[in-house]
């Protein structure tokens, strides 16, 4: 069998992803491992013998897809938040990596381990092999024995696994004990509702809605009036008048700030009157459409309609006249019944389309993101690091997520294929880099100071997740969700990211890794540098 299997690394690669999908299925208590699985299965092939190893190509091309299919999904949210927001979680990050340089130099220096030894530890526990690869060409750079160079190959190949189980296991108990609050929390606050409201009070007759959403920053869309019997089309010029009825969609608390100011609540549900407004949901497929904002589109004044909800993957969120349509977005559309037929043909509305990929756009994106992470940087004292197959398609990711399109050329790709390609690229990397590491991981454990090196990396793991969890979430009071994208991407982790989505079952937490992942990865090719000087 093992022999069949060397010779068959596609056999290898689908079994390996098989069992580990199957045992990720498993539940113990309310743990499970998903997808995450496939690494550990991976390394248990790895482990059978040396040759059982996947090519690097498997797990570079699933590193790429992965992480260049997020960047693309996380980059309008990216820099939207990368305000104070965002600098606050790099700043966490910053502290945490640091504390973690400085404790394996202590104890390090306490066990009399070597520079070679403590960057290992470093790259393993944080799971960077950037790192790990900064540590050796500087190492090589140096003229040092082959014998001290691979000790830093040993020393990682020990703590890497750990690093992600240990990752794993303080989120999942991060989410046992907070994340039933954060879901509560979270269906409060995101959970959209209709309310229709009749206007009763005389201090807002002759304003404009636009004028009384800026006035009370209110978070709300407006969709029919109903004003003598008759319904109509609301849009941002519609002045007020007594005995007006508006339909309003929000959350409850914000719908709650709207009656307060426009008059009372009725039961009446203006959507059901169906005679003549209608409504539809409709799926965005048109390319020509996707990438530009609804203030561009102009939907109301070329078809008298207005968009009242958006469900972009499992979330649904009210738009303004900012939000940007992208391809699979389901969005709800109120207006006169002949012009709906119009606006969806307009937005395109099939759900075939959704399914394609744009090849030349998708694969131009990825080229650019290969030739920016193959560009050497300069670093002082004359040394130099590239951003590598996963920092540089994530920074164009980004970059092109965030963009939309250019000219005729639309970077974004449907949500639904957006998410099997990230599939894909996970099992390929997962299984690629447990097969590459399970022998390895084995031989270094049982001999020598393999052992001391385990319990090491075990601990400065672990140490570095509660401390990212615990100040993050009771002191800087980031969103779990959030911070568990936070805590994948100081540990520039995928497969930590993949159980922090399958754990909270939604997408926030890509946008914490998409912030943190670049500096991360930086500072940490930075600090091992430092850590091969403490002798």
């Amino acid at each position: 069998m093992l022999e069949l299997l060397r010779e068959n690394p596609l056999l290898l690669l689908f079994l390996v992803a098989a069992l580990g999908y199957l045992i990720g299925q498993i539940r113990l208590g309310s743990f499970s491992l998903g997808v995450s699985a496939v690494l550990f299965v991976g390394l248990a092939f790895g482990a059978l013998s040396p040759e059982l190893r996947l090519p690097d190509f498997v797990y570079l091309f699933g590193l790429v897809l992965f992480v260049y299919t997020i960047a693309l999904a996380s980059g309008p949210g990216f820099f939207a938040s990368f305000g104070k927001r965002g600098l606050r979680y790099n700043l966490l990050v910053a502290g945490v990596i640091g504390v973690a340089a400085m404790t394996i130099t202590a104890v390090g220096t306490l066990l009399s381990l070597n520079g070679a030894l403590k960057a290992g530890l470093f790259a393993g526990a944080l799971t960077n092999t950037p790192a790990l690869a900064a540590a050796l060409e500087a190492l090589k750079g140096r003229g040092v024995a082959e014998a001290v160079q691979g000790l830093p190959v040993a020393a990682y190949a020990v703590a890497y696994p750990v690093g992600v189980i240990g990752m794993l296991l303080a989120f999942h108990i991060a989410w046992r004990w907070w994340g039933n609050r954060e879901k509560t929390q979270m269906a409060e606050a995101e959970g959209l509702v209709t309310q229709t409201v009749e206007v009763t009070q005389p201090r807002v007759v002759g304003w404009t809605i636009e004028q009384l959403t800026r006035a009370h920053r209110w978070r709300v869309v407006f969709g029919r009036l109903q004003r003598d019997g008759k319904q109509q089309v609301m849009t941002p010029d519609t002045e007020l008048q007594l005995g007006d009825r508006l339909n309003v969609v929000g959350t409850a608390d914000e719908l709650k700030r709207v009656v307060e100011t426009l008059g009372v609540a009725v039961p009446e549900r203006l959507e059901e009157d169906r005679h003549a407004l209608d409504f539809r949901r409709v799926f965005v497929s048109n390319r020509a459409v996707a990438g530009r904002s609804l203030a561009e589109l102009e939907l109301p004044q070329r078809f008298g309609v207005v968009i009242t909800r958006v469900r972009r993957g499992e979330v649904e969120f009210l738009p303004d006249k900012e939000t940007i349509l992208e391809l699979g977005d389901r969005v709800r559309v109120v207006g006169p019944k002949d012009r709906i037929r119009e606006v969806s043909r307009y937005l395109g509305d099939s759900y075939r389309a959704l399914a394609e990929v744009d090849v030349v756009s998708f694969s131009l994106g990825i080229a650019l993101g290969l030739l920016l992470g193959s560009l050497p940087i300069p670093l002082p004292g004359g040394q130099t690091f590239e951003l590598g197959f996963a920092g540089g398609p994530l920074v164009v990711g980004l970059l092109l997520g965030a963009l939309g399109r250019t000219g005729p050329i639309l970077w974004q790709i449907p949500f639904s294929a957006n998410l099997t390609l990230r599939q894909l690229g996970l099992i390929l990397f997962l299984a690629g880099i447990g097969t590459r590491s399970g022998y390895a991981f084995v031989q270094t454990l049982t001999q020598g100071d393999g052992l001391k090196l385990f319990f090491i990396g075990a601990a400065i793991t672990l140490g570095v997740a509660l401390l990212t969890l615990w100040i993050g979430y009771r002191w800087l009071k980031i969103p779990l969700d959030v911070l568990g994208g936070v805590l994948a991407g100081l540990q520039t982790q995928p497969a930590v990211l993949a159980f922090a989505l399958e754990k909270t079952g939604n997408d926030r937490p890509n946008l914490g890794y998409a912030t943190v992942y670049p500096f991360a990865m930086l500072l940490k090719i930075l600090l091992v540098q430092l850590l091969l000087l403490s002798n």
